[in-house]
């Protein structure tokens, strides 16, 4: 008997658990989402006021005559590969951590500013119900997924390319993080009602086919197993796309190879990702990773799934990946290893990471962790590894 007592004491707990880390309108939850929202707001607001007027641009806006594609195919080249000077003529030559400055980026650039644009006018219309910005943000959309002019092939088969060695690589897959926000806002406003059920057709058939191209092509299965940071965004990026396209397969996929395989290899006991903290800038794709895992726990969880109280067999977690990180986000001169090799002087941001994390664990530290950072930024480098540029979308939803 004293056994069943017990058993049903640790069953209560359980429960208790997975209700905090899952329901936002608990009391604690509630009042870092207000405080979210009062922090984020003018800037949001400004920003979308300003997007409202910004001009439609898509990947048929810029071409590359070295790109093996055709105008409505995503283009771009590695960010570390460079002309060999000893001979401009050959193949480019892999210096870790440097970005070429002449590498084309005009792609994903368009693609970095069509997710600051829908994530800002989609957060605008959640804090202020004016449909006028959630209105221009699918106007954005419309001409990515679905203008015969301007849209976008369902693939990344011509992303970082390799003059002299690769038309595109699987790695590329990993530029489709920006897609991450945009799709989450058309979950928003799906939700809510905005896009006219044939254009939600449409949307959902450019996704379903972005999606089997990722999970078929050899690109996406060579990163879905890749080592570090490129599977854990490849897992997010497809589940993200599992979940607006209502792919529960793929979605199980996705959430038996977080548990199985991500978070177990990639993380070390302390909490650590070794393979991040090999790199030329350790600091910055620690940041990374640890973002990327915190996104992958807040898409694949829902009311019957917590992955944020995951813990592998061999004690690895979601709350240990953010603990060790977080002396190193609140002061930055405790950092054990040498200066990143660049952008060092970038980070850290108010990495989204300790945001959920705050949410989902209801701890102050963790939002203040979040909130003693800057929320915008101008930096290419954080903009083009930043993921969620707009929190607002991800914890005012109350589907997700």
């Amino acid at each position: 008997m004293k056994f069943y007592f017990l058993y049903l004491i640790f069953l209560l707990i359980g429960i208790s658990c997975i209700s905090n880390c899952q329901n936002p309108s608990s009391d604690v939850s509630a009042t870092y989402i207000e405080q979210a929202q009062a922090i984020l707001r003018d800037s949001v607001i400004q920003l979308a006021d300003r997007y409202l007027g910004e001009p439609i641009v898509t990947v048929t806006a810029h071409t590359c005559a070295r790109s093996a594609g055709g105008v409505h195919d995503f283009y771009s080249e590695g960010d570390y590969w460079w002309p060999d000077t000893t001979n401009p003529d050959s193949p480019f030559v892999r210096r870790d951590g440097m970005s070429y400055p002449d590498a084309f980026f005009s792609h994903r650039e368009s693609l970095m500013r069509l997710s600051e644009i829908v994530g800002s006018l989609t957060s605008a219309y959640l804090l202020t119900e004016d449909t006028n910005y959630a209105a221009r943000a699918l106007a954005h959309c419309e001409a990515w997924f679905m203008t015969d002019s301007t849209h976008m092939n369902p693939h990344f088969l011509y992303a970082q390319a390799i003059k002299g060695r690769h038309t595109g690589r699987g790695i590329g897959i990993i530029d489709g993080i920006h897609f991450v926000d945009v799709f989450q806002s058309l979950h928003v406003l799906e939700r809510r009602g905005l896009i006219p059920a044939k254009d939600l057709v449409a949307y959902k058939q450019w996704v379903d086919d972005f999606l089997n191209w990722h999970m078929n092509h050899p690109y996406g299965k060579a990163e879905m197993i890749h080592p570090n940071n490129h599977s854990m965004y490849f897992n997010l990026q497809v589940a993200m796309y599992a979940v607006f396209s209502e792919n529960d397969r793929v979605l199980q996929f996705c959430r038996e190879n977080f548990t199985e395989r991500l978070l177990p290899v990639q993380m070390a006991a302390n909490g650590s990702f070794p393979l991040e903290l090999e790199r030329t800038k350790p600091y910055e794709y620690s940041l990374f990773n640890l973002d990327g895992a915190a996104i992958n726990c807040q898409i694949l969880s829902d009311t019957s799934h917590n992955f944020w109280i995951f813990e592998s067999a061999d004690g690895k977690s979601m709350r240990k990946a953010l603990d060790y990180m977080q002396p190193f986000v609140d002061d930055k001169t405790q950092w054990p290893l040498p200066p990143d090799v660049m952008y060092w002087e970038a980070w850290p941001i108010g990495h989204p990471a300790y945001l959920l994390g705050a949410l989902a664990f209801e701890k102050e530290d963790y939002f203040q962790t979040w909130n003693q950072h800057a929320h915008f930024s101008q930096s290419f480098e954080v903009r083009r590894t930043r993921t969620i540029k707009n929190p607002l979308i991800w914890i005012m939803n109350e589907s997700n």
